[in-house]
């Protein structure tokens, strides 16, 4: 089969580097350029590529992309306390999306990895409930959503030609084994948008960072937003 060039894909990759390079430099003008240009890339790209997606399943995929596209431009200022909370409320719009596609494939919690996801919960809620009170409330909230997410999306009957190991869908040729990496990818980013809220104090540990923030947070909607995951 002859693969379909995907020059929105290709562009969202440059728009993640020059945000990414944008929040390491300190440059915020590129940030304000690059970063609300990503999710209507891939937006584009399910428009373009996604044609055989069931009607419901493409509107709901292209609906949580939009709201990460205002969750994107309202954490391009990560410290300021009302953004965050306005930006976490319109991600978890997205990974409650995610989330219906996924069941509508055949996704359902498994205890064991559900059991590790939930850990992982209890622990960033704890820590924020002691060290970012003013914010824990409504980003608990939303990791549940990431949880529940991040579950299916490691569910094996999600991908049944993949290997689990450790309750992760290992990838292969099928682009439903690469959603478990993908959301891990987002767990690993909203965990340390938590960490850097608390421990990073310097400018330059707090650039830094960030660059790995929206790094990971690009490689996993890369992975999560592919319509040929949904299909």
């Amino acid at each position: 089969m002859v693969k379909r060039p995907r020059p929105f894909r290709a562009a969202y990759v440059g728009a993640a580097a020059l945000t990414v390079f944008g929040a390491v430099t300190g440059h915020d003008k590129l940030q304000w350029v690059a970063k609300p240009l990503m999710m209507p890339l891939l937006a584009a790209d399910v428009t373009v590529n996604g044609a055989d997606l069931a009607p419901a399943d493409r509107t709901v995929l292209l609906g949580s992309l939009a709201a990460a596209t205002v969750g994107d431009v309202l954490l391009i200022e990560p410290d300021n306390d009302r953004r965050l909370v306005a930006g976490a409320t319109s991600f978890a719009v997205m990974q409650s999306g995610y989330s219906w596609l996924w069941w509508r494939r055949g996704a359902r919690p498994r205890p064991a990895i559900a059991g590790q996801r939930v850990a992982a919960w209890l622990g960033a809620a704890t820590l924020m409930r002691f060290k970012a009170p003013t914010v824990a409330l409504p980003l608990t909230a939303y990791g549940a959503t990431l949880g529940t997410a991040a579950t299916l999306a490691s569910d094996p009957g999600l991908a049944p030609s993949a290997k689990n190991v450790g309750g992760l869908n290992i990838p292969n040729a099928d682009a439903k084994s690469r959603l478990g990496v993908g959301a891990l990818l987002f767990t690993l980013s909203d965990g340390l948008i938590v960490l850097r809220r608390i421990f990073a104090h310097s400018p330059r540990s707090r650039r830094v960072t960030e660059g790995v923030i929206l790094g990971t947070y690009a490689a996993a909607q890369y992975l999560l937003a592919d319509p040929r995951a949904h299909r």
